[in-house]
């Protein structure tokens, strides 16, 4: 079956996490903190979907005539990112992805304006090329986009990783990717070619409910699945996102939560319904799998609170 026409498919996923490292046999590309988006683009028009193949193009109308800017028809793989002060802003693309309000919509698009910036290219000219190497990938890629301030490449280098690494370090940046030059598109399969070498980290949390506490502050109790029960995953503070908080504050309430064991120091909370997801990020675990200097990172719509499992950091 056509891809293109099927519009039925999900993104390669990255497997790996490493420390920086240098190697003639990878390139290396910043990690963009955006939303991970495939773009369907051909005369016809511009669809773009997220990674749980969500149509999401109504959220990002100032992306809606991109496909004026390839030469064919063509699927890219990349991240819808905001740009803030010069540096990829999550908070602010992770708002904009829960907007349902049209006017609302409209504002944000005018007042930061997102962009598209590819990393791969999975369908040129009428065909399939997931098959060609990554390096092959890429000059397909560079040859078929005209870029402006709503399109772009994503750039890499070559050989330097610890040095890029460091970089991104000394620019309170995420991290980069290191991707293998020879390496295939394996579409909706997670791949050890790719792999990330991330400043903080950070994870994925059901959002199980909130403590208000004084001076106007929230902690968000957070969650994880293990064997389809809900563990424990600790706090993280809100902040002064409004915006986040009436999200969560909307969710159903319920008098006990789905957390299999609850510990002291929660009884005042306000427990809802486990269907949102937030990001945080963090320094690194404790034995226990707590979180060290946890942010609150944002809300995203991307992702089921049932694929929020606990995992052991590499």
């Amino acid at each position: 079956m056509d891809i293109f026409e099927s519009k039925n498919i999900s993104p390669m996923l990255i497997s790996e996490m490493r420390e920086p490292f240098d190697s003639q046999d990878y390139i290396y590309e910043l990690k963009l903190d955006g939303i991970r988006c495939l773009a369907f683009l051909d005369e016809k028009g511009t669809v773009l979907l997220n990674k749980r193949n969500l149509l999401v193009a109504p959220i990002y109308p100032e992306l809606k005539d991109i496909n004026k800017q390839v030469r064919k028809r063509c699927i890219l793989d990349g991240e819808i990112v905001v740009i803030n002060n010069g540096k990829p802003d999550f908070s602010e693309i992770q708002r904009r992805s829960l907007m349902t309000n049209k006017i609302k919509i409209d504002l944000a698009s005018s007042k930061l304006p997102v962009s598209f910036i590819a990393f791969d290219i999975l369908y040129y000219n009428d065909k399939q090329i997931t098959d060609m190497s990554l390096m092959e990938r890429k000059e397909s890629l560079q040859a078929i986009i005209e870029e402006n301030e709503k399109l772009a490449v994503s750039r890499y280098i070559e050989k330097n990783g610890i040095d890029f690494y460091n970089l991104t370090v000394k620019e309170n940046l995420e991290g980069i990717v290191a991707k293998l030059k020879d390496s295939k598109y394996y579409i909706g399969k997670r791949t050890k070619d790719w792999i990330k070498i991330k400043n903080l980290q950070d994870d994925d949390f059901v959002v199980c409910g909130y403590i208000l506490k004084e001076n106007n502050v929230t902690s968000i109790i957070l969650g994880q699945y293990s064997d389809n029960e809900l563990i424990y995953k600790g706090h993280v503070t809100l902040g002064v996102s409004t915006f986040d908080f009436n999200r969560i504050n909307s969710e159903q309430k319920i008098s006990y939560p789905y957390i299999k064991e609850i510990p002291i120091g929660n009884e005042n909370a306000v427990w809802i319904e486990p269907n949102l997801v937030c990001t945080v990020k963090y320094m690194t675990k404790t034995q226990n799998g707590g979180l060290r200097q946890p942010v609150f990172k944002g809300l995203r719509h991307d992702k089921e609170p049932k694929e929020c499992v606990i995992r052991v950091d590499l």
